[in-house]
């Protein structure tokens, strides 16, 4: 066997003889490491016996209707489509502290879909423990291993024969085969391979637990995303209780499903109505406040959007604004500025979107106008009125997506009004009269109805 001295790029995995400042393929500064190359290892790590696959006719192959397992539970299956694919592998990543572990250990005790193999590289088979002492719930078709070596987990795996594999995480685990840190680029794409082979000739399903970079990026290899069949990313505010599990890629289902949690001492709880929640203080007349009918994904939600306007106590106005995006922020403050007539450019604004949750749907739009104007003339929004419509710069309010599902919501938490776009009066049908729907083309319009003047 023969060792030779290469630099890997961590970033796109180009190689150069020597230490290098900047990639010359992907254009990343500082991102090459050394790693040590052995050649003459003809097995890769966890091979199987190679067995000359056939080819199959479309009309040959057999499947299996029902195939998805449940996982017991319901967000999760949500977001993968209805279930847990047999011999899928799914890629879960998230910021550190977020609950990415707390997911999958609550998964794995509460889970229906068999025998669990729950690996750890990070934490002691004491640490796991005392973690799941605190999520209350026991499960005897779980069994903890603690390791970071490949060849270690293929082999219990084999013993075990389990319906799922998780991996806790796939930067801690090396092969024998690289000799290199685990972690690094060569170590994750190897251990991801021969995990990717096994689960597919045994039908068991992987979850892969990934970090993240600074930039908000998967570590490791792109090719890591490629090779994966599910990409799950689990966000959130650390300071809020919220979560969001997002599908990022999945070939057994849609990418616009989200899941919604709720963090507590005892682990995480499923949210399957999470308008009632975040709209918890509203209805207490106060200015400033307006409901937006919005979409996350395929979800509608109602959320409830804060605005404060105050005479600038300095020379240069504040615009801040949390959970929405601040440049949008300026732009509708200059539309009420030019079309509606508001005088804004000498005070300062602050929006919040309550909750804790990031939100870029467009729909949006009208509800922080409305909470904007009401904030600056101090004057209440009108009890039990929502708004889902977007802004454009001429002050017109354009039609929006889903505005059936979007009445739906608003209408089942009980509001009895709700503005949305005249671009959406073709083709809707009125399906009950329990809330009224009105029809508004300008902002300059709605505002005299609401606030009169």
């Amino acid at each position: 066997m023969k060792t030779k001295t290469v630099y890997v790029c961590q970033n796109c995995g180009a190689k150069e003889a020597k230490w290098v400042g900047r990639c010359s393929t992907c254009g990343e500064w500082n991102s090459f490491e050394e790693e040590v190359e052995v050649r003459g290892k003809k097995e890769a790590a966890g091979a199987i016996g190679q067995a000359t696959p056939k080819p199959f006719r479309l009309s040959e192959i057999k499947t299996n209707a029902d195939a998805r397992q449940d996982t017991g539970d319901n967000e999760l299956n949500r977001v993968l489509g209805g279930g847990l694919v047999p011999g899928s592998m799914i890629l879960l990543g998230g910021e550190p502290g977020i609950g990415k572990s707390t997911l999958v250990l609550q998964f794995a005790l509460q889970n229906r879909c068999g025998k669990v193999l729950y690996v750890s590289g990070e934490e002691s088979i004491a640490q796991i423990k005392m973690r799941a002492g605190r999520l209350e719930s026991e499960n005897d078709d779980c069994l903890f291993l603690s390791g970071n070596s490949l060849e270690i987990v293929l082999e219990q795996a084999r013993l075990i024969e389990p319906s799922v594999l998780i991996i806790d995480s796939i930067q801690t685990l090396a092969t024998d085969t690289i000799d290199s840190i685990p972690g690094s680029l060569s170590q994750i794409r190897e251990c991801t391979n021969a995990l990717l082979r096994f689960s597919k000739e045994n039908t068991i399903s992987t979850i892969l637990i990934g970090h993240i970079t600074k930039d908000g990026q998967l570590a490791g290899p792109k090719i890591l995303e490629h090779m994966v069949d599910t990409v799950l990313h689990f966000e959130g505010d650390q300071h809020y209780m919220y979560r969001i599990l997002r599908s990022m890629k999945n070939r057994f289902g849609s990418t616009s499903e989200i899941g919604i949690y709720e963090m507590m001492q005892t682990g995480l709880r499923q949210v399957s109505n999470p308008s009632e929640l975040l709209l918890s203080n509203h209805g207490q007349g106060l200015s400033g406040m307006a409901v937006s009918a919005t979409l996350e994904g395929i979800r509608p939600i109602l959320l409830e959007v804060q605005a404060l306007v105050s005479t600038a106590a300095y020379g240069v106005p504040q615009r801040s604004a949390t959970g929405f995006d601040s440049r949008r922020l300026n732009m509708l403050l200059a539309v009420l500025e030019k079309r509606v007539g508001f005088r804004l450019a000498a005070k300062d604004v602050f929006l919040n979107i309550a909750g804790g949750i990031k939100v870029s749907d467009p729909a949006l739009d009208l509800a922080v106008v409305m909470a904007v104007l009401s904030s600056n003339i101090d004057a209440p929004v009108p009890p039990n009125v929502a708004f889902a419509g977007e802004v454009g710069l001429s002050g017109e309010i354009r039609a929006v997506s889903r505005i059936d599902q979007r009445i739906s919501e608003a209408e089942k938490l009980g509001f009895g009004k709700i503005y949305v776009p005249s671009g959406n009066r073709k083709g809707f049908a009125k399906k009950t009269p329990a809330i009224t729907v009105c029809f508004v083309s300008k902002v300059s319009d709605l505002c005299r109805e609401l606030f009169g003047g």
